[in-house]
């Protein structure tokens, strides 16, 4: 795996291999890396001549300061990690070069409501800063095929709307949500819980599978209901449990008018922000 800090020498590599008809898969994460990251390294790898991995903490896209500070850096562990799934590249900038003094790197794109529902209300400027960085890096790497997880379905559903608002020729690929052997949800955000917590976690998974198996039964209205009953218990602060379309993220109110209707949570547990979803319907 070869690493790089500079924007410019990973451009001129990036041109070499397009140069030599390679195709390329990118995966942009934030580092903490886990098996949910490495299964979208994989399927890349599958897909694609050469791959190359973006690990990149965008301070634009945290509304709290405090969890920008508090988001876990494990750089050495996960070089180790990508060198373990052959990763090819792995392009790993500081700040200045991602957004270098004289560059504008805003986007005036209009999200509409897929950026005013679930994560939106709770962390206001959030998919801003987002789609600024994802951007920045897809002008920086210029892929062929993007891989995104499931997991965060809100942020890949305004990724692929900027991709089409911008006529980008760049495919979108949404990978299936990697989960812990107990059915968490793995997220680099599980090394924060405490033991105590990692176990209640587990609430939010089975929640969701329950969700599922009651659309024959109940309305999206009593279902929701339901849920986010079931997550208000001891140390947890569920925010939402939202029955949405896939495409449009607007709230289901009946599961015969809709072909794609997916559940999404969150909450949190204890001082951990946890998220979740499951597609119900498709």
């Amino acid at each position: 795996m070869i690493l790089f800090k500079k924007v410019e020498q990973l451009q001129t590599y990036i041109a070499a291999q397009k140069e030599k008809k390679q195709k390329v898969g990118f995966v942009p994460t934030m580092g903490a890396l886990h098996n949910g990251h490495l299964s979208l390294i994989q399927q890349a790898k599958a897909e694609n001549d050469l791959v190359v991995c973006s690990i990149f903490v965008n301070p634009t896209q945290f509304n709290d300061a405090s969890d920008l500070e508090k988001y876990p850096r494990t750089a050495a562990k996960d070089i180790q990690l990508l060198t373990s799934v052959s990763c090819d590249v792995l392009f790993m900038p500081p700040v200045e070069e991602v957004y270098p003094k004289g560059l504008d790197t805003t986007l005036e794109l209009d999200f509409g409501d897929l950026a005013t529902v679930m994560e939106g209300k709770f962390r206001p400027g959030h998919f801003d800063g987002m789609a600024q960085v994802v951007n920045r890096l897809l002008n920086i790497v210029l892929p062929h095929n993007l891989y995104m997880g499931q997991k965060d379905f809100q942020q890949l559903t305004i990724v692929r709307s900027m991709l089409r608002q911008l006529d980008s020729e760049i495919n979108l690929v949404m990978c299936p949500i990697v989960r812990e052997e107990d059915g968490l949800a793995m997220s680099s955000r599980n090394v924060r819980l405490t033991p105590e917590h990692r176990k209640l976690a587990l609430v939010l998974s089975q929640t969701l599978k329950k969700a599922k198996e009651l659309i024959d039964k109940k309305t999206p209205e009593e279902i929701q209901k339901w849920a986010m009953e079931e997550l208000a218990i001891a140390d947890f602060k569920p925010e939402y449990f939202d029955i949405i379309d896939g495409i449009t993220l607007q709230a289901v109110d009946d599961f015969q008018g809709t072909d794609f209707a997916v559940a999404c949570t969150a909450v949190w547990v204890g001082e951990v922000r946890l998220i979740d979803n499951m597609v119900l319907k498709s």
